[in-house]
C-alpha cells in the first residue's frame, strides 16, 4: 500500500506540483481514504519529499546504468547514447522533468533533498562527459554546462503537449525530433568544450 501511494503521488505531484496537489486527490487516485494515506506517509510535505527522494534515486540509478554502457567510448558516442537512453527514460517518466521544473518556480516551506543531491549528480555527469577530472570539485562553468544540458532535456519533456501542437507532430515524431535536436545542439558543444579544455592543459 505504501508503494502504491508513492507511485500514484509521483504522477499527481508531477502533473499539478506541490501546491496544486491535495492529499484528497492522491487518496482518490489510489482508492483509499485520507486516514490511510496519513497512516502510511504523514503530512503532504512528508509524502512530497518521499516522492522527490524516490525520483532522485531512480534518476541516479539510470545515470549509473548509462555510465556503465558508455564507459570507454569516444565522447561523441557517449553523448549520443546517453541522450538517447535518458530521453526515452524521461519520456516514460515525465513526472521527473515536471517536478524538476516545478522546483525552479515554486517554493515549499522546507528544503528539498534535490538541493542537497543534485550537485552530486551533476558532478557524476560532468565526469562522464570528460568535463572534469574530479567529481567532487565541480567549477561553476562545468555546473552551468550540466544545467544547460539537463534543462534542455527537461524542457522538451515537460513541454511536449505545447510543442507537439506547435510542430504539428504526434508523440513518436516528437520524440525523434527532440533527440535529433538535442544531439545537434549538445554534442558539438560538449565535444568542442572538451577539446578546448585538453588544448589548454
Amino acid at each position: 500500500m505504501k508503494g502504491r501511494i508513492l507511485r500514484d503521488a509521483r504522477k499527481i505531484f508531477g502533473e499539478y506540483g506541490f501546491h496544486g496537489t491535495t492529499t484528497r486527490m492522491i487518496a482518490q487516485k489510489v482508492g483509499i481514504d485520507i486516514s490511510t494515506l496519513y497512516y502510511h506517509w504523514g503530512e503532504k510535505g512528508d509524502l512530497y519529499e518521499a516522492v522527490v527522494q524516490d525520483i532522485f534515486e531512480d534518476l541516479r540509478s539510470k545515470l549509473v546504468e548509462i555510465e556503465h554502457i558508455i564507459h570507454g567510448k569516444p565522447l561523441a558516442d557517449r553523448l549520443t547514447i546517453a541522450l538517447d537512453i535518458m530521453t526515452d527514460y524521461l519520456f516514460e517518466n515525465p513526472e521527473i522533468s515536471n517536478l524538476t521544473l516545478y522546483r525552479y518556480f515554486t517554493k515549499t516551506r522546507h528544503e528539498s533533498v534535490l538541493e542537497v543531491k543534485v550537485p552530486e549528480t551533476m558532478g557524476n555527469i560532468a565526469y562522464s562527459m570528460g568535463l572534469v577530472n574530479d567529481k567532487k570539485a565541480l567549477p561553476v562553468d562545468a555546473k552551468m554546462k550540466m544545467l544547460a544540458m539537463m534543462n534542455s532535456i527537461h524542457n522538451f519533456i515537460s513541454g511536449e503537449g505545447f510543442f507537439k501542437v506547435l510542430l504539428d507532430v504526434d508523440h513518436e515524431d516528437y520524440v525523434r525530433v527532440v533527440k535529433e535536436t538535442l544531439g545537434f545542439v549538445l554534442i558539438p558543444a560538449f565535444t568542442q568544450a572538451t577539446k578546448a579544455q585538453d588544448s589548454s592543459e
